[in-house]
């Protein structure tokens, strides 16, 4: 009986350290499980969070857009018409592109003609401001890229005041030359001839494809590089001519 008696004491002994190890395991998963559900909670909590100020600032935006549509639609063709013509020479109308000369006016339309030209050099006078908000839908690429040439031109014009702007230079030089020009040329070219003027490789690339879209330039491309002349020039290489046109259609 009393080696019965050990064996039990011993079995005893060892179960009742097993459980106490058992134990003490559990608590420190216990312990590490709720240590892992208050990080997730807090994580959830901040979702939620960010989740409302998105939500306040996606309806904000659509809000505004909204009424960015609603108050420039009445002069919407008015204020894209004016950086299209501010590069363009005295008699010129960058609004008869392209389409057939209109009849005389009478007196009543010379009158809305003027208003019209008041109003836009109104709104080109408070460009900058414009330009903060945000840009309609309608608006193409080609459009918003013309803006924001013109824009860099006036803003450079108003910085030196009594020097001529960029688009009339990059137009002279274009005149000057007997051979297609890169952007990259042309602005190293101004660049020289003006060295106490900032002149940017991508503002002059900007310039030119506006000058490109109101038929004042010329672009060509020989592979993956693209080259400006003045129209009229002849100087235009014809495989040059040929991708051009092949592009366009």
């Amino acid at each position: 009986m009393s080696d019965n008696a050990a064996s039990v004491t011993d079995l005893t002994s060892q179960y009742t350290a097993q459980v106490a190890s058992d134990l003490e395991r559990n608590v420190k998963e216990q312990e590490r499980v709720s240590a892992e559900i208050a990080a997730l909670q807090e994580q959830l909590a901040m979702l939620r969070r960010d989740h409302t100020v998105l939500v306040n600032m996606r309806q904000a935006l659509e809000s505004a857009a909204q009424r960015a549509e609603t108050d420039g639609g009445g002069e919407s063709g008015e204020t894209s018409e004016e950086p299209a013509g501010s590069g363009q020479t005295a008699g010129q109308d960058p609004r008869s592109r392209g389409a057939k000369v209109p009849a005389p006016r009478g007196k009543s339309g010379a009158k809305a003609g003027a208003g019209k030209q008041k109003r836009a050099r109104k709104a080109s006078s408070a460009a900058p401001a414009a330009a903060k908000k945000p840009a309609r839908k309608s608006r193409t690429a080609k459009a918003e890229a013309q803006a924001k040439t013109e824009a860099a031109s006036r803003t450079e014009a108003a910085t030196k005041a009594g020097g001529p702007r960029l688009v009339d230079l990059v137009r002279q030089h274009l005149a000057e030359q007997k051979e297609p020009r890169s952007a990259a040329e042309i602005a190293t070219a101004l660049g020289q001839a003006h060295p106490g003027r900032s002149v940017k490789t991508t503002v002059v690339r900007n310039t030119l494809e506006a000058l490109v879209a109101r038929n004042q330039a010329q672009r060509s491309k020989q592979g993956t590089s693209v080259f400006y002349t003045a129209p009229g020039t002849g100087s235009v290489p014809a495989q040059a001519s040929e991708e051009a046109s092949s592009a366009a259609s």
